[in-house]
């Protein structure tokens, strides 16, 4: 499945599920690879839309997986299939991964308080695994800035080899690309609000509308203000994504 944009590679969800994340990653770090690893889901389409350096982080990233429901149903439209594989689920999958392997974490984003309880948490649900840095950048974080490079070298320092990336889109892909970049072997994975569902600083959608597949309802009355007019963006884009997803299946 792919999403095309003006001035940009198109951007390809490459990754059909959860089951093929983790077994990429897995062979990523395991040969010393560094990666990006982005979730895309309605809101970061609309984004992409309209923001060419965001069009072209995405399309740079190593991995690429559907964070929502609307890019399941779309991928079925274009007759290339893949299966939900949200952030906030890969985030405990992939700390066990990191904890069997032997090769300690980073957590960026969020606010101290928060990734300290995500810390917490994380490390009762996986044993053996460790954090080797945590840090909440300033408000707000310009992934192309000074205190980014001041980051990247503290991962560096850390020994970090893979990072979670809770810095919102579209800051934590930009970043991505950038620290991949410079550090080679570290790999870099941006799962959006699911460091602040594990401290407990948000709460995830009930398990029964996750399966209804109305999770985004939750999360709008959660915070309307903020929410309400993001998601109005994003379903009034996909009619047009619908129909390029019929006509890739055509073609």
């Amino acid at each position: 499945m792919q999403f095309s944009f003006p001035e940009a590679n198109p951007v390809r969800v490459n990754c059909p599920d959860s089951a093929s994340v983790l077994g990429e990653v897995r062979r990523r770090l395991s040969s010393g690879s560094g990666f990006a690893l982005a979730t895309i889901n309605v809101d970061h389409l609309q984004r992409l839309g309209e923001d060419v350096s965001f069009r072209q982080a995405y399309a740079a990233h190593d991995l690429v997986c559907a964070d929502g429901n609307p890019i399941v149903w779309l991928s079925r439209l274009a007759g290339k299939p893949v299966n939900l594989a949200a952030g906030s689920d890969l985030v405990l999958p992939l700390a066990q991964l990191a904890a069997s392997e032997g090769m300690p974490i980073a957590l960026i984003g969020s606010s101290e308080e928060s990734l300290a309880l995500a810390a917490k948490a994380m490390q009762a649900q996986v044993p053996g695994l460790r954090i080797a840095l945590c840090h909440a950048p300033g408000f707000p974080f310009d992934p192309n800035g000074d205190e980014a490079a001041a980051i990247i070298e503290s991962i560096r320092q850390s020994g970090a080899r893979l990072c979670f990336l809770a810095l919102g889109a579209p800051r934590q892909e930009l970043f991505a690309i950038r620290a991949r970049d410079a550090l080679g072997n570290v790999g870099f994975a941006s799962i959006g609000a699911g460091l602040d569902f594990l401290s407990g600083h948000q709460r995830r959608a009930p398990v029964a509308m996750r399966r209804m597949k109305i999770e985004w309802i939750w999360r709008m009355l959660s915070n309307p203000k903020r929410l309400a007019m993001r998601y109005a963006k994003g379903f009034a884009i996909l009619p047009g994504h619908a129909a390029a997803a019929i006509r890739q299946r055509i073609r």
